[in-house]
């Protein structure tokens, strides 16, 4: 296992760049994720980690060591790709040991007694005779992560491998490679698009953007202080407001939208400019509350949907949606909405 650091990384395509100077430092034996809209540059990161790509500029260091020139099958990288990539006419135990043909087993095992272990540590011991058309398509996943983890790497890529799969099994998978990984120790970078994944899966995580990290942090950092606009309309369902800062001190702002006055405590109060700066805050939608004591202001409620444990409403403020989530029934149209000067973030 090692650490990962990638330093002013940048990446061009003719005249397209996919990354625009990628900075990040990654821990050994961490789970971390890239996770960012289609086009944003977490699998082309991905792919530069491996060796499959090679930076325009910027470093690529495993344990302090520049990786440059260094080809893929000399990074000692375990990669499980979106399509799994199995071979058909192999057996299960076949795909498995195909991961040992280019180094010998860790700690002085056979072949057979490390396919053994690694298809038990997926789940999937008796199965090793089966061939990849008879397993599911989750089946086929652990198949790819067990090929992976054969000859034990320095660090495990995983892109997207959980896309094709439908929902409650995505949420069971994740939970064993979670564990799985876990278990290893080993140092995982994955690549997902999904929001609700990351934030569960990961130990910390970058949120990308056009070729380049909008914020890192663990996913409750993330998740409740989004360091930009990007990052706080991306990340869950949030609400953006825009107005103009008409008062500061040390503890916050207030900041007058539509000539509604709301009051900011996130601790950005003094030195931060002039009272009459543009300022954008969010608000999750859990954070909103129904006859709340600050911050009021009145909605009318344009739509309803039940989601089991809460009720999730749109409503209308001016020419503004608004989105807020309770656990309580509410009807009318008719409502005042508020909340707490702390669960506000100026982005």
């Amino acid at each position: 296992m090692v650490d990962l650091q990638l330093d002013g990384v940048r990446k061009a395509f003719d005249d397209t760049v996919a990354l625009d100077g990628v900075t990040l430092d990654i821990a050994e034996g961490e789970f971390f994720t890239l996770v960012g809209p289609s086009g944003c540059g977490k699998t082309t990161t991905l792919r530069t980690i491996a060796g499959l790509e090679s930076p325009t500029a910027g470093t690529v260091r495993f344990g302090g060591a520049d990786v440059a020139g260094v080809p893929t099958e000399e990074r000692d990288v375990g990669i499980v790709f979106q399509n799994y990539a199995l071979f058909p006419h192999m057996s299960v135990r076949e795909n498995v040991a195909y991961g040992l043909k280019f180094a010998d087993p860790p700690d002085g095992q056979s072949v057979d007694e490390r396919v053994a272990d690694l298809l038990e540590l997926v789940d999937l011991s008796g199965m090793g005779d089966r061939e990849p058309d008879q397993l599911s398509g989750g089946q086929q996943q652990r198949v790819a992560l067990a090929r992976a983890l054969a000859p034990a790497p320095d660090v495990l890529l995983l892109d997207e491998p959980m896309s094709a799969l439908d929902a409650r099994l995505r949420e069971t998978l994740r939970r064993q490679v979670k564990r799985i990984q876990t278990d290893l120790g080993v140092t995982t970078v994955y690549v997902t698009h999904d929001q609700a994944e990351a934030l569960a899966i990961s130990d910390r995580l970058a949120v990308m953007s056009d070729g380049t990290v909008e914020q890192v942090g663990t996913p409750r950092e993330v998740y409740e202080r989004p360091a930009t606009e990007f990052v706080a309309s991306f990340v869950g369902e949030n609400n953006l407001f825009r107005g103009e800062a008409v008062g500061r001190d040390g503890d916050g702002t207030t900041v007058a939208v539509d000539g509604t006055e709301f009051r900011i405590d996130d601790g950005v109060g003094d030195g931060t400019g002039a009272a009459s700066d543009t300022v954008t805050f969010c608000v999750r939608p859990e954070d909103l509350r129904v006859g709340a004591d600050a911050n009021r202001f009145e909605v009318a409620v344009d739509t309803a949907e039940f989601l089991g444990e809460t009720t999730r409403y749109y409503a209308d403020w001016g020419d503004r949606t608004v989105v807020f989530r309770t656990p309580d029934p509410h009807d009318g149209d008719a409502l005042t909405l508020g909340f707490d000067p702390a669960d506000a973030r100026i982005v």
